[in-house]
């Protein structure tokens, strides 16, 4: 998968709401797939070109950088 055809990361939607900022993931980069993560939860250590979490507190706000992996 070519990465460079869409998005990466996304440093400006830490703080904002993580259902919000999975749209605005699938927006700028339709070859991912975006969903929220509890902050804290186990996780695979495998990297996915395809796949970007958002790690969210428990008012669903985004805690970290959403990243392709």
């Amino acid at each position: 998968m070519n990465l460079s055809a869409g998005k990466s990361s996304w440093q400006e939607l830490v703080g904002i709401n993580g259902e919000a900022a999975t749209q605005v993931i699938i927006r700028e980069n339709p070859r991912v797939k975006a969903f929220t993560v509890p902050e804290g939860s186990l996780v695979t250590t495998d990297f996915r070109c395809d796949r970007v979490r958002v790690f969210v507190n428990n008012q669903d706000i985004v805690t970290r950088v959403p990243k392709i992996g």
